[in-house]
């Protein structure tokens, strides 16, 4: 399935867009640099990892690539909450990001539960 086509892959794009903007908003204007740079890294992380899942060589490997881009996604979670925690971002941008971040948790879970589902089935 190419890339222009797959919801996973634009969510998570879009998702890492918004948190290179946060990271430069956090360490340009508020001098946020060590957690900011931590949320950098997993933020994008989600994205990079469902876009290595795309040409995977099984099924194995396709839910191992979005089980990595799903712990990336709960990391990066944590960085929001610590960041809303230490009132370095507001609750409006907390939770917005926080929701984009649950829809990609969801689409994760739900697609990695449909292969592992049809992997039983085909037993």
């Amino acid at each position: 399935m190419g890339q222009g086509k797959n919801v996973i892959y634009q969510l998570s794009k879009c998702f890492a867009l918004r948190i290179v903007r946060l990271y430069c908003c956090l360490r340009d204007n508020r001098g946020e640099y060590v957690i900011s740079k931590q949320l950098y890294r997993s933020g994008t992380s989600i994205g990079a990892n469902i876009a290595e899942s795309i040409y995977a060589q099984s099924d194995a490997d396709y839910i191992s690539k979005l089980s990595i881009a799903l712990k990336e996604a709960s990391e990066t979670e944590y960085w929001l909450d610590l960041l809303y925690e230490s009132e370095v971002i507001s609750e409006k941008e907390h939770n917005s990001l926080v929701t984009d971040l649950k829809t990609i948790i969801g689409t994760l879970i739900n697609i990695i539960n449909k292969i592992k589902n049809k992997k039983r089935e085909d037993k």
